[in-house]
């Protein structure tokens, strides 16, 4: 169990955004991962990505999250249990192999989940076998990307007023940040991502 937030001011008019909630929104999901933290916010303020962690497969810090490939990253809660097979298939080699393909820098499944989406966008997800909730920032083409697994297991909101994107792994973390109000989220501003189900509105957070 890991928890994750990210804001993105996707508007133009929106202000950039503010280091100190997304520290709020991360500590208040401690519980969920109490062996690392870490945090990033893009050069023009305008995506931050947050991730408490508790490290399961490959507990060094170099698997801390947000891990990065090139200039996109990616914060992820879960665990992706065929992926030591994605691995394999995509030719890629890591340690202790030197040899052929592109070299791992981890033996997470972080980062194998990091470089296929990155390679193959959305139509990764039906291979994926595991529980999970991600959100990867590609900065090649400025978008920020969120999945699930299909069912739900693990938790993903999202709050969006129309300039700014946030989301969390705990509604309850969305509201320590101060950026999303209470009534707001009763409101459906705060909604539960599911994979082909339409939400009904609000979380039934009061």
């Amino acid at each position: 169990m890991c928890g994750i937030n990210a804001i993105f001011a996707w508007h133009p008019s929106a202000p950039p955004l503010r280091a100190d909630e997304l520290m709020r929104t991360r500590e208040a999901m401690r519980m969920r991962g109490p062996d690392a933290a870490g945090s990033w916010i893009s050069p023009d303020g305008r995506i931050g990505l947050g991730h408490r962690r508790l490290a399961i497969i490959d507990v060094h810090d170099r698997a801390n999250q947000p891990m990065f490939h090139g200039r996109s990253a990616i914060i992820f809660n879960g665990e992706i249990y065929n992926y030591g097979e994605l691995r394999a298939a995509s030719g890629e080699r890591g340690e202790p192999e030197r040899t052929g393909g592109e070299r791992f820098a981890t033996t997470s499944d972080t980062e194998v989940l990091l470089r296929l989406v990155l390679r193959e966008g959305p139509a990764v997800l039906p291979r994926l076998r595991g529980m999970f909730a991600f959100a990867l920032w590609n900065d090649d083409t400025r978008s920020l990307f969120l999945a699930r697994d299909p069912y739900g297991i693990k938790p993903l909101y999202i709050a969006d007023d129309g300039g700014t994107f946030r989301l969390a792994s705990q509604v309850k973390a969305l509201l320590a940040g101060g950026g999303v109000c209470c009534a707001a989220a009763c409101r459906s501003r705060s909604r539960s991502l599911r994979r082909s189900v339409r939400c009904r509105p609000g979380t039934g957070w009061k």
